[in-house]
């Protein structure tokens, strides 16, 4: 403990580190460095990739599906999916017409989420194919810029933080389809339900602009912090809960109803850099990409900025 295990010195400015138990990846702003994670020899260097100042990139957590995913294009929102294990080139992801904002993999490297700059919608990939399952929409009047994506552990939900003073929490079905447009029983269906179904049925007969809107997902449930254009990362656990670290110093906790879904229930909030007199210190800048969970089980947690 305590001693230097390696030091590397490399070309640019370091704008992200990601690692899982087999792999290490080093990203700067037109290369990538792919570590051996047990000897930390440098096993591959992708070079003249697209310039990606803001290091936005996504390596699975899983070691056995070593997958990592980062933007193909500066100009549209292509995503370049690589195997770190067989060290090959596996797909490339037409997601977005917008440039990306951000990539998220859950905790087995099976689904990928992406956003644009644009932050109004979510999509989830297949991973390896690359068959798009999931089209979510966060916004349709209010662009924003999407700050965090998150998995649930168990694949049912996926958490979305902007700069907006909401977090949007979507509900995920097993059938590769937003569960908002799974048809309910007819017994149990409300007028709205009704409408809703109506609306998605006779999409195809729509501009496809507007068949959009009607099949795309929307939120289940969600969140508002105390203040907007806060920096944030969400995390969502095992029990049900969804932890928000912000650049106001604070960890929040919130509780998800998984039934009726809606606003979310703040259960605590915790300041993490409390200063001398035991107030908090506001740092406002910059979050880092790890948040101590108080919840038993790990959170599904991966992030970019």
């Amino acid at each position: 403990k305590g001693t230097e295990i390696c030091n590397y010195c490399y070309p640019n400015t370091i704008l992200a580190v990601k690692l899982n138990r087999a792999r290490l990846l080093v990203v700067l702003e037109e290369i990538l460095y792919i570590h051996n994670i047990k000897d930390m020899k440098v096993l591959h260097t992708i070079r003249d990739t697209p310039a990606n100042p803001k290091g936005i990139i996504a390596l699975s957590i899983n070691s056995d599906n070593s997958y990592l995913a980062y933007p193909g294009s500066g100009q549209i929102g292509e995503v370049q999916v690589f195997d770190t294990l067989n060290l090959d080139a596996v797909t490339m992801i037409p997601a977005h017409d917008a440039p990306l904002a951000a990539l998220s993999f859950n905790s087995s490297g099976s689904l990928l989420a992406t956003a644009s700059e644009k932050g109004t919608v979510i999509r989830i990939f297949s991973i390896p194919s690359g068959n798009k399952l999931y089209e979510l929409r966060r916004g349709i009047k209010r662009c924003a810029a999407i700050y965090s994506l998150s998995f649930s552990p168990d694949d049912k939900y996926l958490s979305a933080s902007s700069n907006t003073e909401t977090i949007h929490i979507f509900k995920l079905d097993n059938t590769g389809a937003p569960e908002s447009t799974a048809a309910p029983a007819p017994e149990s269906q409300t007028w709205g339900q009704y409408l809703g179904k109506a609306l998605v049925s006779t999409a195809s007969y729509l501009p496809s602009q507007m068949t959009d809107v009607f099949t795309q997902g929307r939120a289940f449930a969600h969140v508002k912090l105390p203040s907007p254009g806060l920096r944030s990362v969400c995390a969502l656990t095992t029990t049900g809960k969804l932890l928000v670290a912000s650049s106001d110093s604070y960890l929040y906790v919130y509780v998800i109803e998984p039934e009726e879904g809606g606003e979310c229930i703040l259960s605590k909030q915790h300041c993490m850099l409390a200063t001398s007199d035991g107030s908090c210190d506001d740092v406002g800048g910059e979050l880092s990409d790890t948040v101590a969970a108080e919840d038993p089980g790990p959170p599904s947690f991966q992030t970019n900025y």
